[in-house]
């Protein structure tokens, strides 16, 4: 074959006709757009040349591009668990503060009932005794806690300060069995005594005869403390008596009542000071009564 240029004039005179022709097309196709369809052909046909060269920059950044995107994803997928699981700590504890609310709205409602000076105090711990039923609170000397002091829930008596610490007591509950407690049935009047049987459930009334004892006293009465003794003010709510059963072996009727209180169940009591003792000092969690 012979070269399509080659050297002398014949040649040269080639590249001038060439280049002529050239920018001719160029100028036709500028100002006329004589040559669109042929040109958008001509695309056509190298396309799938370029498209060939153009793959693997492509494919390259297509990889890329996934990879960063899965990193992403991957990444505010965590942010995402992590922060689902503060949310789920933080509703848990509105949960709880929501009930601990309502706990604290039904103390202030028992000790506007009671009419006397009250302090709420928080259940540290329950002794795990079998045969003690005590509790733990977080407050003491400091706070002129004393020994004897009834302590009461938003529903009625839990028992009464039984050893002052510094900075926290313990209280022995109604149903200890070494605890009395001086009640009165609403209905009737009758006065008798409620003893502590061990059980979280239960308490004794005592020295309640056999003779006209369904008349004094039936399942479903309420009692009260009386006021006798002086360490617990009278109106107190105490229990609901649940079982009636003259005994004619024994002198007096076994009587058993449930206790109205929460006792164990509770996480924060009421302290009462009588309006003639010493009144605590001052504090945001105190609250008095006229």
């Amino acid at each position: 074959m012979k070269p399509l240029f080659t050297q002398g004039p014949y040649p040269f005179l080639k590249i001038t006709f060439f280049t002529l022709i050239s920018v001719t097309l160029m100028v036709i196709d500028y100002h006329w757009d004589y040559l669109k369809n042929l040109r958008m052909h001509l695309l056509t046909v190298v396309y799938p040349a370029q498209y060939i060269v153009n793959l693997p920059v492509k494919t390259g950044q297509w990889l890329t591009m996934s990879l960063r995107t899965q990193q992403q994803l991957l990444e505010e997928n965590n942010r995402l668990h992590e922060h689902n699981l503060r949310l789920q700590v933080a509703l848990q504890k509105l949960q709880d503060l929501e009930g601990e609310n309502e706990r604290l709205r039904h103390l202030l409602g028992a000790s506007i009932k009671t009419g006397e000076r009250v302090r709420v105090a928080e259940v540290l711990a329950v002794e795990l005794d079998p045969f003690r039923r005590k509790i733990i609170i977080n407050k003491g000397k400091k706070d002129d806690v004393f020994e004897g002091q009834p302590l009461l829930d938003a529903q009625g008596v839990i028992g009464q300060i039984d050893n002052v610490g510094e900075i926290s007591s313990t209280a022995i509950l109604i149903t200890d069995t070494t605890h009395q407690l001086p009640v009165q049935v609403v209905r009737t009047g009758l006065q008798t005594v409620a003893k502590g049987m061990g059980s979280t459930n239960r308490l004794a009334l005592l020295y309640l005869p056999n003779t006209g004892i369904n008349a004094n006293i039936k399942v479903g009465d309420l009692l009260v403390t009386s006021g006798l003794g002086g360490k617990f003010p009278a109106g107190y709510p105490v229990g609901t008596v649940i079982e009636v059963n003259p005994d004619i072996s024994q002198p007096y009727a076994q009587v058993h009542a449930n206790p109205k209180a929460l006792l164990e169940r509770n996480r924060e009591v009421l302290l009462v000071w009588k309006q003639n003792e010493t009144n605590p000092p001052p504090s945001t969690d105190q609250y008095s009564q006229p």
